[in-house]
């Protein structure tokens, strides 16, 4: 048998009033209630702080002063949301400002926004908290103005092309941008609450509440000095293991190596932190049986009647397909002659597979205007396409297997297969090895 310690954030007992969310939501797996727990053999142990970790010792000692000993920890913290005093603004403590980071926030969120119904929020943030928040709040007839310093919405993943999409769409719904400029300072009443918001280029927005998402850092002060810590995170190799052998980490606080990228990467979303989470318990209960962990970056949202997907890595040339003014839509990233990253708005569970299996293979693009005109058809038919890998010996580096060439797929038009065309996959073929 293994005892293991899973280490997280302070978690609440209170249910959520936002729709209920359990970590198996969206993965149609069983509801992970405080009886779920219980049938399964797990002691959960809410409304407890850890004051300090020994990693040394393989020990925990509480803010009550209990020690806790353990054979293995996950650390599972995540990480807390950036607070405006972090950049000399004021006001986070006023009544009606909220963050989204925990189920407290939710219920605060909630409850400001009844007392709000028919006023003004203003949204601070363009990235996934402000987008996901501001459509909720239309949705609960709220007028929203969202306040970002970048140029567009989405800024780290969207493309100006795909951003000006869900701007416009947004726009439709009544939401207001103001781009380019920050928060500066608040009104506050003598009742300790926001009356309005002082942006730096001048504008004064009425406010009955505010919403930031201005970002996030992990929670990693525990381990400082004990761990070694890479991109902000805690450094794990593929096992999700840290330095220290005994102590794994997952989520948010993880910094793991990604085996496609052959890059280490920390990524926030809630599916990484769902596989990581998984990966890393068998690796201790079967870590004969477990090998590296082997992720395809993974992105989603779904506000209003829109829904997209994103997989892989959004670097080099982004190629834009479909019709941007109807409701299918998308992208792939080219980067070193490969596919390395594809985004798509409005695609069906079988579309969402293609372009994930398609980012995964990388094949390798020679003509992008093509890639443009195919879109969708091409990652369809990379899908349904084997795997053409070149007949030479791979490179072992260290203890990870690595293709030092790209695998060649056939990516003609679905239905066009004949024999010209597989004649002129064989010479294509061809002379691709005669260049290695």
């Amino acid at each position: 048998m293994f005892s293991f310690l899973i280490l997280q954030c302070v978690v609440h007992a209170a249910p959520a009033r936002l729709p209920s969310f359990h970590t198996c939501v969206g993965a149609n797996e069983e509801r992970l209630t405080p009886k779920w727990y219980k049938e399964h053999g797990i002691e959960v142990v809410l409304g407890t702080r850890v004051k300090s970790a020994d990693v040394r010792r393989k020990t925990l000692l509480t803010a009550m002063g209990e020690t806790i000993s353990y054979k293995f920890l996950i650390i599972a913290t995540g990480a807390r949301a950036l607070k405006l005093e972090e950049f000399g603004v004021k006001g986070s403590d006023s009544e009606n400002v909220c963050y989204l980071r925990d189920l407290a926030d939710a219920n605060r969120i909630v409850d400001v926004m009844h007392s709000s119904a028919g006023g003004n929020a203003v949204v601070i943030g363009g990235g996934y908290i402000g987008m996901e928040c501001a459509a909720s709040l239309v949705i609960s007839k709220i007028n929203v103005t969202m306040v970002f310093p970048e140029d567009h919405c989405m800024a780290r993943l969207f493309t100006p092309k795909i951003a000006a999409y869900y701007e416009e769409y947004y726009m439709a719904k009544g939401v207001k941008f103001i781009k380019g400029t920050v928060l500066s300072s608040f009104d506050i009443d003598s009742n300790g609450k926001v009356t309005a918001v002082l942006l730096r280029d001048g504008t004064r927005l009425p406010a009955d509440m505010v919403v930031v998402g201005i970002g996030i850092r992990p929670n990693t002060s525990l381990f400082e000095g004990q761990l070694t810590l890479e991109k902000g995170g805690i450094k794990v190799n593929g096992k999700m293991q840290s330095s220290n052998s005994s102590v794994y980490a997952v989520g948010d606080v993880a910094a793991f190596p990604v085996k496609l990228f052959s890059e280490t990467r920390r990524l926030e979303h809630v599916d990484s932190a769902r596989k990581s989470a998984r990966h890393a318990v068998s690796a201790i209960m079967e870590p004969e049986k477990t090998g590296d962990f082997d992720y395809l970056p993974f992105f989603y949202s779904r506000v209003f009647t829109l829904s997209w997907q994103f997989y892989g890595d959004n670097v080099g040339e982004a190629i834009h397909f479909g019709d941007f003014g109807g409701s299918k839509f998308g992208a792939f990233w080219v980067s070193k002659g490969q596919l390395v990253g594809s985004f798509l708005e409005g695609g069906t569970k079988e579309e969402y597979e293609a372009i994930a299996k398609a980012t995964r293979l990388k094949p390798v693009i020679e003509d992008t205007a093509e890639l443009e005109t195919l879109g969708l058809e091409f990652a369809l038919a990379v899908s349904q396409t084997p795997v053409q890998a070149p007949p030479q010996p791979t490179e072992v580096r260290g203890p990870s297997l690595i293709l030092e060439k790209p695998l060649y797929v056939w990516h003609a038009t679905a239905g066009v297969i004949v024999a010209a065309s597989v004649a002129a996959f064989a010479l294509w073929y061809g002379r691709k090895r005669r260049r290695w």
